[in-house]
């Protein structure tokens, strides 16, 4: 099964870094977020990529056709002009990059690599964001319900103090934030049956509302609940935390 990875929005939430590279090249640990999320799914034998780019597009493309300048020892023979890769960090990975467009919404990228993905299933997911979701229960609960799609679902934590206010604007109580306060959301880590490109119109086309607006009024979209780790990459503050995580030794999606 291919896996489709989103990574060509601006990323203009954290314009500290992606006004000089795609947000998903902005790195964690030293590596790219778009290769952690790459690694997760590998871990799990999903080696077929399609990376739908398109700001700073050429970024993606330079990375993987350096792959071994970034990523492993090398001498340089000036002399005989030959390269020699020393402890060669390779990866079992097929990675077809596509420019999907400058301006082209979430559908219209997954509408431009349909000729790359097929008549058969495919994953999705968005390129700056990894969890701890287990891929093949997902799989399994995507293919025993035969509906076109399912959308890994998690919890948006709260970000402020809860409060419980009467009629009369009074406070009766104060408390901080729990885990069930947050809103249940979209987290990715999705998989479609190829149906769902009759759903894409355009490149103006935005997955996460006509498409999926009209799966679910047609009775073809299923959540399958993830309660386990999920961060997103928006801003400083969160590269922050997961490198904390990565650093410590202690990333949850660490599965390699």
């Amino acid at each position: 099964m291919k896996v489709l990875i989103l990574a060509g929005g601006f990323g203009t939430r954290i314009s500290e870094e992606s006004h000089l590279k795609p947000k998903p090249m902005i790195e964690v640990g030293e590596m790219p977020i778009l290769w952690h999320i790459m690694k997760y799914y590998s871990s799990y034998g999903y080696n077929e990529f399609i990376i739908l780019a398109g700001y700073k597009q050429y970024v993606i493309k330079e990375y993987f056709a350096n792959y071994f300048l970034h990523n492993s020892d090398v001498t340089f023979d000036l002399s005989n002009n030959e390269i020699e890769v020393h402890n060669n960090n390779n990866e079992p990975w097929k990675v077809t990059i596509v420019d999907t467009g400058l301006n082209t919404m979430t559908g219209g990228r997954v509408k431009r690599v349909q000729q790359y993905v097929g008549n058969e299933p495919f994953m999705l997911t968005y390129g700056d964001g990894v969890c701890d979701v287990d891929l093949d229960a997902l799989v399994k609960f995507h293919k025993k319900h035969g509906k076109i799609a399912t959308i890994t679902t998690v919890s948006l934590a709260q970000q402020k103090g809860v409060l419980d206010i009467d009629e009369n604007n009074q406070i009766r109580s104060f408390r901080e934030k729990e885990s069930e306060d947050g809103a249940i959301i979209n987290g990715g880590f999705m998989v479609f049956n190829p149906e769902v490109f009759r759903y894409l119109q355009d490149d103006s086309t935005v997955l996460e509302q006509g498409p999926m607006h009209q799966l679910a009024s047609d009775g073809e979209l299923m959540s399958f609940y993830h309660p386990g780790f999920w961060q997103c990459m928006d801003t400083q503050r969160e590269k922050k935390l997961l490198e904390e995580l990565w650093f410590s030794g202690k990333a949850p999606w660490k599965r390699w």
